[in-house]
């Protein structure tokens, strides 16, 4: 090959030299560079103990304030972002073929939800603590019907599709009507309580596009990751972004467990924080002298942390230190623990439920690090909560089901 000014040409190494750079930067996305594009903060972390906090800008697209969030270990996998609606105000209408769910971290207002062309519109209430989702490609518009601004918490798969597309306007402007996602039933935004099994883990599922409240809404035993643990799927506009609303007793805190990156961690209730470490430094990370890989991020609601945020297999573990229970909701995008890729039908297991001895990815809490037990009851001495970690959950046979009359 011959050089040509103005234009770059690769050459063959010479001498024994391997191609490439080896060392390079990692190239900005199409949804890094349309996050740019919008003029609006974009943060960047493992987690934010409050996003309340968060510095908003005016925000043409939408027509109300916002910032992006990125949390480490979620780049390319799900988009997160903080918006503001002015107070008796509204964000302007738009669609997207990407999906979208929202929680309303502060305020009250209405949804409208409509296909391009129906004359019916769908109208529905929210107010702090509510979560709803936009069907896929539906018009659509948030209403403020306070003064005072609101403030929701928007998750989308805006990464996937732009990274995969690469064209905004495919995105903003199709004509496609997902009428399977939004049937048009009067009582599409009504919410459903009744409960049965996901059809992948047997977990318990609710099919509902609308939460009133999901901070004290009700949620069933679950038990996996600590005593009296309680737990929800909502499954939303027939979407695949997969997330859970989960709840850890007052006075006990989760067993750790590992996964690869996604997962997401919202506080809704209570305050608490989040150990996380590579699975590569073993499960005694403080006494195996790995103490300085172990991460931590302090919260309150409405605080996030990323799960994994080193995008291999990461422990994660969850402390609540107040007198209320630690109520967590966690967003994973389209990644649904269970269908990881393999082979339809081959043998899997819910191996972040199960405990190490057991063949899963869960320490129990006779194998944890000493160190983890004795950080959580000097936090929750100082703010005066009692533990309720009882001697037998520490027993190599105890199996997560609480003793008679606790």
């Amino acid at each position: 090959m011959h050089d040509v000014p103005g234009q770059s040409h690769w050459h063959e190494p010479t001498g024994g030299k391997r191609a490439g750079l080896g060392q390079f930067g990692r190239p900005k996305t199409p949804y890094d560079l349309f996050m740019e594009s919008e003029g609006i903060p974009i943060y960047r972390d493992i987690g934010v103990s409050k996003v309340q906090n968060l510095p908003l800008a005016p925000w043409k697209r939408t027509g109300g304030r916002g910032t992006y969030i990125q949390l480490h270990g979620t780049e390319g996998k799900w988009g997160t972002y903080l918006v503001e609606v002015p107070g008796a105000g509204a964000l302007n209408p738009e669609k997207h073929l990407y999906e979208e769910i929202y929680y309303v971290v502060e305020g009250r207002g209405s949804t409208e939800v409509w296909l391009d062309n129906d004359s019916k519109r769908h109208v529905f209430e929210w107010q702090k603590g509510s979560m709803f989702s936009i069907p896929v490609n539906a018009m659509h518009r948030i209403v403020n019907a306070s003064s005072s601004p609101a403030l929701l918490l928007g998750g989308t798969t805006a990464p996937n599709l732009m990274n995969l597309i690469n064209n905004v306007g495919a995105i903003f402007d199709n004509p496609y009507q997902f009428r399977d996602r939004f049937s048009g039933a009067d009582d599409f935004y009504k919410y459903k309580d009744d409960i049965e099994p996901d059809p992948v883990r047997g977990l318990a599922m609710r099919r509902t596009n609308f939460v009133p409240d999901i901070v004290n809404c009700d949620l069933p035993l679950d038990n996996r990751r600590s005593p009296g643990y309680r737990r929800i799927e909502p499954f939303m506009t027939g979407n695949t972004f997969y997330l859970w609303i989960a709840q850890h007793e007052n006075g006990r805190y989760s067993k750790a467990h590992a996964h690869t990156s996604a997962a997401v961690l919202i506080c809704l209730r209570g305050k608490g924080y989040t150990y996380t470490w590579p699975e590569s430094a073993g499960v005694n990370p403080w006494k195996d002298g790995k103490a300085h890989l172990v991460k931590r991020v302090d919260y309150e609601p409405v605080g996030m942390v990323s799960a994994a945020p080193g995008g291999a297999r990461w422990f994660h573990q969850h402390f609540g230190v107040s007198k209320d229970p630690l109520r967590l909701t966690a967003w994973f995008g389209p990644h649904n623990p269970g269908r990881e890729p393999g082979p339809p039908g081959e043998k899997h297991i819910d191996y972040t439920g199960m405990d190490i001895p057991e063949g899963g990815s869960a320490i129990p809490y006779w194998m944890e690090d000493p160190q983890v037990k004795k950080d959580w009851e000097a936090r929750i001495a100082q703010n005066g909560v009692p533990s309720r970690m009882l001697p037998e959950f520490y027993d190599k046979d105890f199996k997560g089901e609480l003793p008679k009359g606790v």
